[in-house]
């Protein structure tokens, strides 16, 4: 990621409550994968859990890029 792009990123987060929230709440999914996946044995309800965490995160993700384009 470029300088600009941080810079852009640390505005926005400043700047435009929806990018926030949806940067806010990617970190707070993509923590709980990360706890999901360390486990040595998963449950199908976790592996199900996994699969839906993954999907919620890219759709904040891809929110957060439509905003992105927005302000380039």
């Amino acid at each position: 990621m470029t300088t600009r792009e941080e810079e852009l990123i640390e505005r926005l987060m400043k700047e435009n409550e929806e990018f926030l929230k949806a940067k806010q709440s990617h970190g707070e999914l993509s923590k709980q994968l990360e706890e999901l996946e360390k486990k040595p044995f998963l449950t199908p309800q976790e592996e199900m859990e996994i699969k839906i965490i993954k999907k919620k995160k890219l759709s904040f993700k891809d929110q957060m890029e439509k905003i992105l384009i927005q302000y380039r």
